[in-house]
């Protein structure tokens, strides 16, 4: 996900915003201290226009 966003330029808050999420969740789970549900993760996928899948591998 932080590999994703930082092509795009984008900062958290921008990836935030684009999956309906709170940025302090974001950057709680790209530093590992907290687990993504299957739906953020969906959202996620959406706010940075790829599939799922993607973010799994």
């Amino acid at each position: 996900m932080r590999l994703l966003r930082a092509e795009k330029g984008w900062s958290q808050e921008r990836l935030a915003e684009e999956a309906g999420l709170n940025r302090t969740y974001l950057s709680a789970v790209e530093r590992s201290e907290q687990n993504i549900s299957i739906d953020n993760l969906y959202r996620v996928a959406i706010g940075l226009g790829v599939d799922s899948w993607t973010l799994l591998k």
